[in-house]
């Protein structure tokens, strides 16, 4: 027989996922709301959002300014790489949103769909009703430590 040890969980928000019907889906995101960095996340989270945004504007004013080519093809050519950034826009935004839901959390909440240009701010609308449980700041996880030192004597370490 092998011993294991095991990290609690007790400070763990887990949050199961519905699809649009209203049935549960079996997955679910994990908030470690014992992570510190957690502000920072949704902050990169949010920053990355706005560079993307910004990133696609540029590259549809530059094909805009190129000669469009027509070929034998369905689609023109500005259609076509409008198209491409679209879909790159598409995985950086899941990208963005994974920072603060952690690896495929965006494909979870997707929830087999696929991306559309609206994906972000309608995640930011599901995740309203949970910020609060998260408690994106320092002071919780600072009036734990203190905490602890305080029951064992040792809190003038941390004034």
């Amino acid at each position: 027989m092998e011993d294991f040890i095991q990290l609690k969980k007790d400070n763990v928000l887990k949050i199961g996922i519905k699809d649009s019907d209203g049935k549960d889906t079996g997955d679910f995101l994990e908030f470690d709301l014992e992570d510190i960095e957690l502000g920072l996340k949704l902050n990169q989270c949010q920053k990355k959002h706005n560079e993307n945004i910004q990133n696609v504007k540029r590259q549809f004013i530059i094909i805009d300014k190129k000669e469009d080519k027509k070929g034998k093809q369905l689609l023109s050519w500005k259609e076509e790489e409008k198209i491409k950034v679209l879909k790159q826009f598409y995985k950086d935004e899941a990208d963005a949103l994974d920072l603060f839901l952690g690896k495929n959390g965006t494909r979870k909440l997707l929830n087999g769909r696929k991306p559309y240009w609206t994906m972000y701010d309608d995640i930011n609308e599901m995740l309203k009703p949970i910020l609060p449980k998260l408690k994106l700041s320092m002071d919780g996880v600072v009036d734990k430590i203190k905490k602890k030192y305080k029951e064992t004597g040792k809190e003038n370490t941390l004034k």
